[in-house]
């Protein structure tokens, strides 16, 4: 049976840290923790800034970029699961690999959309993204537009969309390993030319992209949206398959953290003016993955402090990072309302700490009486 990488006998670098469930098998490492935190954090500001709270406006423009990071995370732990059972056994087992995924993300998933859809005074806004049915079914990201209760779960439609797929891929890439680069190229360039198509099919009257038609057609969907999960699965791959180039990439990030901050500047950059003008629609994904994809290779070297130096909190804020993306805005929208009623000033910086807090004790309960006891 012909393996998706050539798999070396060369034995793996050992791990460090404790296990944890959430990481299904893997060993706990202090920079994924890291970036996880620094994930969610960035996105729940970014959220109260949209919904009223003050922030500096360059966060306040840029804090999306959290969900990129995250899916290159999930693009680097989950493939890196499924690749690391292609390498052991030579065949996935699909039954496990799905049920793992349902027991992982849809508890904690449904307890707040039973929340958004029977409590309407908790949501952040009067109308649903979508009806019942899509979000049922993982596929709410589809035409959708802001604005519009639980419409930051788009993000998890896309990763069950792909995940959903990507154990099929491998299976076709076991009779064709050479074809697993051309796959990812494919996939990436495809994302390029498809987000210009939509972008020049949504061209605002100044040159620009129409709002609506970029939320709907370019930001959401799952097809234009796949370049950070799969470099994630990419580096996955890299580590275990292999290891002459992965030391060769970890022994290089003493430097490669400039350059992979560089570029996320540029892509930036690109929409500084106007964040939906064209360059930014078609190249803004791409390099921002990019950059984000290295500053993982970064966190996992060895070279650098990232990889064996734990900042306290890091890993239980990395823990309950999915639970606060499920609550984040029912907990900012409870907070404006308490602030609206007591007459307190949302835009102080108190406010928002208050948000801060509100939002990751909302998390530490949901994950541990819903998500953490279908991690065991």
């Amino acid at each position: 049976m012909l393996h998706l990488f050539r798999v070396t006998t060369e034995p793996p670098a050992p791990q460090q840290g404790h296990v944890d469930p959430r990481f299904e098998g893997r060993q706990r490492q202090p920079g994924l923790d890291l970036l996880r935190a620094l994930a969610i954090i960035v996105v729940v500001i970014y959220h109260a800034g949209i919904m009223g709270f003050p922030l500096p406006s360059r966060v306040h423009r840029w804090g999306w970029i959290g969900v990129d990071l995250f899916f290159v995370l999930s693009g680097y732990l989950i493939g890196g699961q499924l690749l690391a059972e292609v390498a052991r056994s030579e065949h996935l087992n699909l039954a496990r690999f799905y049920a793992r995924r349902v027991l992982r993300i849809m508890p904690a998933y449904f307890v707040i959309l039973t929340i958004y859809f029977l409590l309407p005074s908790w949501r952040e806004y009067p109308d649903m993204a979508q009806p019942l049915w899509k979000f049922l079914l993982s596929v709410q990201n589809i035409a959708l537009h802001g604005g519009t209760a639980f419409s930051h779960s788009w993000s998890l439609a896309v990763e069950d969309q792909f995940y959903l797929a990507l154990p099929f891929i491998l299976l076709v890439l076991f009779w064709r390993p050479r074809g697993a680069i051309l796959v990812s190229c494919f996939i990436v360039l495809s994302g390029l030319f498809l987000r210009a198509f939509l972008a020049a099919q949504n061209a605002s009257v100044d040159g620009g992209v129409s709002f609506r038609g970029f939320q709907a057609w370019i930001y959401y969907p799952t097809w234009t949206r796949l370049d950070p999960i799969v470099l994630g699965v990419v580096i996955a791959a890299i580590e275990k398959f292999r290891p002459r180039l992965w030391q060769r990439l970890t022994n290089s990030a003493i430097w490669l953290w400039v350059p992979a901050l560089a570029l996320i500047a540029y892509a930036l950059w690109l929409g500084e003016s106007d964040y939906i003008n064209f360059n930014a629609c078609v190249w803004q994904f791409p390099l921002i993955a990019t950059g984000m994809a290295v500053l993982l290779i970064c966190a996992l070297s060895p070279r650098l402090p990232l990889r064996w130096f734990a900042i306290p909190g890091a890993a239980f804020v990395a823990s309950i990072a999915y639970s606060a993306y499920l609550v984040q805005k029912v907990v900012i929208h409870g907070v404006a309302e308490f602030c609206r009623v007591h007459d307190i000033d949302p835009k102080s910086a108190v406010a928002l700490i208050a948000v801060e807090f509100c939002v990751y004790a909302a998390a530490t309960i949901l994950f541990f009486t819903v998500e953490r006891p279908f991690l065991k």
